[in-house]
């Protein structure tokens, strides 16, 4: 399989070359040169295979023969250690939980994949890779987890001060060996534009290999259509219209159900829930993307004003207005409604939802008003993330999983900067 940026000014690549990179030498967006559907039966039979077989013949196409076939197989069941379970809320809704893996976020998934991709292609390299990110919250302490001493990759994780959970904080500052946090005074976006500005810069990548771990990377993006399978294998014999509602930040897990679709897996429609960033919710109703700054909320790693990964969703529909408002409605929601909904979640139906996972349940709530489905919002991060908030709506106290205990009582470390020129003074030294 063979990769082409979305900027289409540069040359097509190979997988390993587009994980390396990151981004395209066009600094576009790398996307699979072709996407061939699963035989029907994969689909008939999907109950009796196992998460980690399922999920090697939904991504094999993308990689084989550059991973070999056995390597291939043990990445995945090492990426896919833990649960997904589906957990109904009621007849019509459902809750696939994405936290069950070592930083409790959905972020494991892609972060252990492309970490274990990255290492079999580095093994042989004398030379360091330099994985730079910036997160708006999960996506660093993910990261950082799944890099944690991979040799020959040191990680560099850029996130806004003060905009993400201590939880989280601590998740990507505690680790230390061959991971280093930054605090940017600014917003995600902030963090975002100076990454970009770093692959951009000609004096810095002819000076060292820089890839990113966001979910503009095709290792990174990719795996998330595993999820959308795994609840599909749970719920094929209870219900025949299946939708997803998606709270959506960078838009890289929705766009990852997409391809899950296009290989043939028979969803009915997706629903992107967002926050007060609403980028996307007023594009989808005039046609005209205007990426704004973006905003604050109690659903921080939503809070993105400029998603990177809607040109893939608008590949995936051949740029087809029309055949994406088939496929897609997005919603968005105030952190007052959130709030309400945490409430709602837990008083009427006895679920401890995070603030992400509540507006995905709001998304869901506002697409049955008018159709007919079983809804599944994706609950992407454990409650316990969002101590604070969360326990201040229910009244009640949330028990700590061992995931977060570990980290609680660490010391953080990291170094402040306001600026790309620190950014880039940093990296050269």
């Amino acid at each position: 399989m063979n990769y082409y940026s979305l900027n289409k000014k540069a040359p097509n690549t190979t997988f390993a070359d587009a994980v390396v990179r990151g981004l395209a030498p066009d600094k576009g967006l790398y996307f699979p040169e072709s996407i061939t559907p699963l035989d029907p039966s994969f689909f008939e039979t999907i109950e009796d295979k196992s998460n980690a077989e399922i999920a090697f013949e939904a991504i094999k196409q993308f990689i084989l023969p550059e991973i070999p076939e056995d390597i291939l197989k043990t990445i995945v069941e090492e990426t896919l250690n833990f649960d997904f379970p589906v957990v109904e809320i009621n007849e019509n809704i459902s809750t696939l939980e994405l936290f069950h893996g070592p930083t409790m976020a959905f972020k494991d998934v892609g972060a252990r994949f492309m970490a274990r991709c990255l290492g079999y292609f580095n093994k042989t390299n004398t030379n360091h890779v330099t994985v730079l990110v910036a997160t708006s919250g999960d996506t660093g302490g993910a990261v950082a987890n799944g890099f944690l001493g991979v040799k020959g990759v040191d990680v560099v994780i850029l996130y806004p001060s003060g905009k993400v959970s201590d939880i989280q904080e601590k998740q990507l500052t505690t680790l230390g060996q061959n991971i280093t946090a930054l605090e940017v005074d600014g917003v995600f976006d902030d963090c975002q534009d100076m990454v970009k500005q770093a692959f951009m810069d000609k004096e810095l990548t002819d000076k060292m290999q820089l890839t990113s771990a966001n979910s503009i990377n095709i290792a990174r993006w990719l795996p998330q259509l595993f999820y959308y399978m795994f609840a599909y294998k749970q719920l094929k014999s209870k219900h025949s219209d299946i939708a997803f509602s998606v709270p959506s930040g960078n838009f890289g897990n929705i766009c990852a159900g997409m391809v899950a679709q296009k290989l043939g897996l028979p969803i009915k429609h997706f629903i992107a829930a967002n926050n007060a960033n609403d980028t996307v919710v007023n594009y989808m109703i005039s046609q005209t993307y205007i990426p704004k700054p973006s905003v604050q909320t109690i659903s921080n790693a939503m809070d993105v004003g400029n998603p990177s990964n809607f040109i893939r969703i608008q590949e995936l529909h051949n740029n087809d207005f029309d055949a994406l408002k088939a496929n897609l409605s997005s919603y968005s929601y105030t952190d007052e409604e959130t709030k309400a909904a945490l409430l709602e979640l837990y008083n009427d139906y006895s679920y401890v939802a995070d603030p992400h996972g509540a507006v995905g349940y709001l998304g869901a709530k506002d697409y049955l008003k008018e159709n007919d489905a079983h809804v599944v919002f994706m609950e992407t991060a454990h409650p316990t993330k969002f101590l604070d908030v969360v326990e201040d709506v229910i009244k009640e106290s949330v028990a700590l999983p061992s995931q977060i205990e570990a980290v609680m009582d660490k010391e953080g470390v990291s170094i402040k900067i306001n600026s790309y020129n620190e950014l880039k003074g940093f990296l050269l030294s």
